[in-house]
């Protein structure tokens, strides 16, 4: 697919319908230490493998060494970003090699980055400078309607600005309100229309007053959630019926975050529910790389698996514009918002909204767990 730069609009437009595309951004504050290789493998549930299989196409022996090469790649990023610093221009995991591919500015770089075993890119951008970018037209204010979010891509080396169709030129608009490099943006009009999916194991249902949302992951006193779930003070109920608690914090829009805090006759669990009978047991919060699978958890549509895409995407709801969230392939339909994103046994965050469904299939965005963590002062429940 042919993608232009804002300063090459006049010539043409771009187009696509639905395109997901990778990124790589700075790990979030609280991750812990990644597991080794032989611990990423060995630990792994044996439903999460099938679901792998039946999600990405994979044998059981493929999808046990790629949970391998996840998780070092992911490791891999993590430590060469603080390496490289500014020249450091992002990293995605490669499924068809099993490697690490990470950008870099200069060739000094390069050869630090193919000395630790990852394939280098020569790029024209550093990753911060794409996430300054992203900053800049986060503080530009209210979001066009006809811009439905932006995120940084690592495989192209630029941000990526999504729009309605016929919409580029609003797009072009944006980037020059922000006042950044016209060349660092690329306009994509695409059919995506994201929105919230409204409606103690993670994915389980809880009833944010009359609405109906997913748990994410059980942390000490309560769980996160998504922010939209419901606002401060909102009481909520059980998959049983029974009294749980109430929001003790909400951020939506912005951040897509928030937790209840539930009361003396709930117990704080470290699964993830399957809805086969059978969990995943959450051991940490260590951060997958782009390209990793990942798989969802939600009370509406169960449990399904896909791919991490991006990382700081922005995306314009109606109720408006969240930045900080992941990109994945995953699919996801209301009712299954908050709900737990896990890559192995590591939690990733919670379901915020999308396009498309689970019948075709579409664009999933969650919110990353650990700002949530951070941000209230909260301990993930692990086991």
């Amino acid at each position: 697919m042919r993608r232009l730069t804002v300063g090459r609009l006049a010539a043409a437009v771009v187009a696509t319908a639905g395109t997901a595309v990778a990124i790589a951004m700075p790990a979030t504050a609280d991750s812990v230490e990644t597991e080794s290789r032989t611990e990423a493998a060995a630990t792994v549930e044996p439903d999460m493998l099938l679901a792998m299989q039946r999600d990405l196409g994979l044998t059981e022996t493929q999808a046990l060494s790629r949970i391998d090469q996840e998780a070092e790649a992911g490791a891999l990023a993590e430590e060469l970003r603080a390496d490289l610093g500014t020249t450091f221009g992002g990293a995605s995991f490669d499924a068809a090699t099993g490697s690490l591919v990470v950008g870099v500015t200069s060739a000094e770089a390069a050869a630090q980055v193919r000395a630790e075993g990852a394939t280098a890119e020569l790029v024209e951008h550093s990753e911060s400078t794409l996430v300054g970018v992203t900053e800049a037209l986060n503080a530009v204010g209210e979001l066009p309607s006809d811009v439905t979010g932006f995120y940084v891509d690592p495989t192209e080396n630029v941000v990526v600005l999504t729009v309605t169709p016929g919409s580029a030129a609003i797009g072009a608009d944006l980037v020059a309100d922000a006042e950044v490099d016209a060349a660092t943006v690329t306009v994509v009009e695409s059919e995506e229309a994201p929105e919230t999916f409204y409606e103690i194991w993670g994915g389980d249902p809880y009833y944010p007053g009359n609405s109906r949302c997913s748990v994410g992951f059980a942390v000490a006193g309560g769980f996160v959630t998504a922010g939209h779930c419901g606002g401060v003070g909102t009481s909520t109920t059980g998959y049983n019926g029974a009294a749980q608690g109430s929001v003790a914090g909400s951020i939506f829009p912005g951040r897509d975050m928030g937790w209840v805090r539930t009361n003396s006759n709930w117990q704080s669990d470290p699964y993830v529910y399957q809805y086969n009978n059978n969990v995943v047991t959450v051991s940490g919060s260590s951060v997958a790389a782009v390209g990793s699978s990942i798989c969802r958890s939600g009370s509406t549509t169960g449990w399904h698996c896909g791919t991490v895409g991006a990382f700081n995407q922005t995306v314009n709801y109606a109720e408006g514009s969240v930045s900080g969230l992941t990109r994945t392939n995953v699919c996801a339909e209301p009712g299954d918002s908050g709900g737990s994103f896990i890559s192995g046994n590591q939690a990733q965050g919670v379901t915020s909204g999308g396009s498309g469904n689970c019948s075709f299939g579409g664009t999933t965005y969650f919110q990353p767990v650990n700002p949530i963590l951070s941000q209230y002062g909260l301990s993930l429940t692990t086991g």
